[in-house]
């Protein structure tokens, strides 16, 4: 079987390539470097944000999504619990799909996130690209995922970090103070808040899908509890041709589960359910939570992978902040016992989050079919998991 492997492009681009980025927008992809700045004004996009005609976007109906109150779960309140683990349940067994509200997470803190956000993206490029990702990294920025890619690029760029559960408390600001500078001390430090609440909030989560399965309150918490994460802010700049590109293609996250901040006023963020694309509005005040591959592992297939994309818009660019919940690098992803019933068939075979990630960086373009190519890939290959049984 032949895996889609990444094209790479341009790591980090010389200062004189970025200096003559408007010479020629179209030319060689070897070359091609994204300048948020300058392209969102052409007239047309470079060849390389061109997605085929049968993944481009169209007209979506708006999603009316499920809303899970988490104020009563918090509280202790046992109906209230009963009633969010009924929707969690639904939605995922579904789409894989929810918005929660009242999750704790403070209205100002989401604010700063946000306008940190809106501040590193403004810089020239030439700015950004001091802290440029590197190979096979989750800390940096990046165009467009040039970087790896030669075709069928998203229209954004994107700025992350990542904690592997036992970094130091001030490990971003200190990236962002080594790469950008002493004046990013402060974006550091919202960053380091922003991410512990969201950590906070995913073990919370993750205590409310161990309800709504049947399986003890504590498991998939504990399971999680000395993780790993992602955080990524997300900026999709104005496109004069939005309809031939997309923010974000079709995929699924091979993560556990991913926890989304959309910008209040702009649409972008579509699912797929019920055999077509649904737009999903943002909510004041609430957050978007999509379970991601590794966790549809976890449940037996119980709950889905959310498929999702990510659309652009000609009058107003975009922000998103998107936090992922991965396990520990070496920790087993396997069932408990009571999803898997006597005489069912395992969906997936054991494997370790390290192998899953290595795999979509190195062998396959995450997209829809993520996590089942990744499966064929382990019992194929002489890897530690394909000598794992399959048993429950």
């Amino acid at each position: 079987m032949e895996y889609s492997s990444p094209t790479s492009l341009l790591l980090c681009p010389p200062i004189d390539l970025i200096q003559n980025v408007e010479k020629d927008a179209g030319s060689d992809s070897s070359s091609f470097v994204f300048d948020s700045t300058h392209h969102r004004n052409q007239a047309s996009i470079p060849r390389q944000f061109v997605w085929p005609a049968s993944e481009r976007s169209g007209a979506s109906n708006e999603l009316q999504a499920p809303v899970v109150d988490l104020d009563g779960f918090f509280r202790g309140d046992r109906a209230s619990t009963e009633l969010a683990a009924e929707l969690v349940r639904s939605a995922c067994t579904d789409h894989g799909f929810f918005q929660v509200v009242n999750h704790g997470v403070s209205p100002s803190l989401v604010a700063d996130a946000l306008a940190t956000a809106e501040e590193f993206f403004k810089l020239p490029l030439v700015h950004k690209l001091r802290a440029c990702r590197k190979p096979r990294s989750m800390w940096g920025y990046t165009g467009a995922h040039s970087d790896r890619f030669s075709s069928k690029l998203p229209w954004k760029e994107t700025l992350s970090f990542a904690n592997d559960g036992m970094a130091s408390q001030s490990v971003i600001p200190d990236y962002l103070i080594a790469n950008l500078g002493t004046e990013f001390h402060r974006m550091g430090k919202v960053y380091e808040r922003y991410c512990k609440a969201m950590e906070d909030l995913s073990l919370s989560i993750m205590e409310l899908l161990g309800i709504s399965l049947g399986v003890d309150r504590s498991h998939f918490r504990e399971f999680f509890s000395d993780g790993s994460s992602i955080m990524r802010c997300n900026n999709y700049p104005q496109c004069q041709e939005p309809e031939l590109t997309l923010g974000t293609g079709p995929h699924c996250d091979p993560t556990s589960i991913t926890i989304l901040l959309q910008q209040g006023d702009v649409d972008g963020l579509e699912v797929f359910t019920g055999g077509g694309w649904r737009l999903v509005r943002p909510m004041s005040g609430a957050l978007v939570v999509n379970i991601g591959d590794t966790f549809m592992a976890l449940s037996n297939g119980r709950y889905k992978s959310c498929l999702h994309r990510a659309v652009v818009n000609r009058i107003r660019e975009r922000r998103s902040l998107a936090f992922f919940l991965c396990p520990r690098e070496d920790r087993v992803v396997r069932p408990p016992g009571c999803l898997v019933e006597q005489g069912e068939a395992r969906k997936y075979p054991d494997f370790t989050w390290a192998e899953l990630f290595d795999f979509t960086q190195t062998q396959y373009r995450a997209d829809t079919r993520t996590l089942q190519t990744f499966a064929q890939w382990l019992l194929s290959s002489n890897t530690p998991s394909s000598r794992r049984l399959c048993s429950g």
